[in-house]
């Protein structure tokens, strides 16, 4: 048995719907950041790091975007859920190292200031910045998808999941994401997919509306 731990509006929407795009019976079991349900005490038996998402597979937790993601690819190959040619591999990976390390950090510094400064005066700096970096990032992401159907070419794979968590961020806190003409198409060809447009409903994510 598969179960997903996520809270709504999270990174975990990386995994939420790789997941659903495995077509793998799960149990999805929400674990609301907002009531600070990733600390209590039985959710930090599953994830001692007080994070999601965390997947429990059988008995035994993965935890981290790239990990759970890179299983799901590779447990249901037929899904072809990420390039199979060691390059192609490396480039998905590579990807998502990219998301988890670099551009979700910098978003971080726009939700979570506090996190960065103890000082309330230089939050409102580290939000800027953070921004700046954010968009940055975006950018790129778009001009990734410039001439492509999918991030990583022709083919559909988990870092486009991961790849919408950060538009809807950008929509979140109102950056100017439409200027980003691939990176804004690429999201309406998203939507129109199934199991992604399932868990955006799951999730009443922002980009429902947008």
């Amino acid at each position: 048995m598969l179960e997903l731990f996520y809270s709504p509006g999270a990174c975990s929407m990386a995994s939420h719907i790789g997941l659903e795009e495995s077509g793998a019976p799960y149990e999805p079991r929400p674990t609301l950041i907002a009531k600070n349900e990733q600390k209590s005490e039985d959710y930090l038996k599953i994830n001692p790091r007080g994070k999601v998402p965390a997947l429990r597979v059988d008995g035994t937790v993965i935890t981290e975007n790239v990990a759970i993601l890179n299983y799901l690819a590779k447990r249901f190959p037929e899904k072809k859920l990420m390039l199979t040619d060691p390059m192609g591999e490396a480039r998905c990976l590579t990807t998502m190292a990219w998301f988890s390390n670099t551009v979700h950090p910098a978003f971080t510094h726009v939700a979570r200031p506090e996190r960065f400064a103890e000082d309330s005066a230089a939050q409102p700096s580290i939000k800027a910045t953070g921004r700046k970096t954010f968009f940055a990032a975006c950018q790129e992401i778009d001009a990734m998808l410039k001439g492509q159907q999918w991030l990583m070419g022709s083919q559909f794979t988990v870092c486009d999941g991961y790849a919408l968590v950060f538009y809807g961020w950008g929509a979140r806190v109102e950056l100017p994401m439409k200027e980003l003409k691939a990176y804004s198409e690429w999201k309406d060809r998203m939507m129109q997919r199934p199991a992604v447009r399932k868990i955006l409903e799951r999730e009443q994510n922002v980009l429902l509306n947008y």
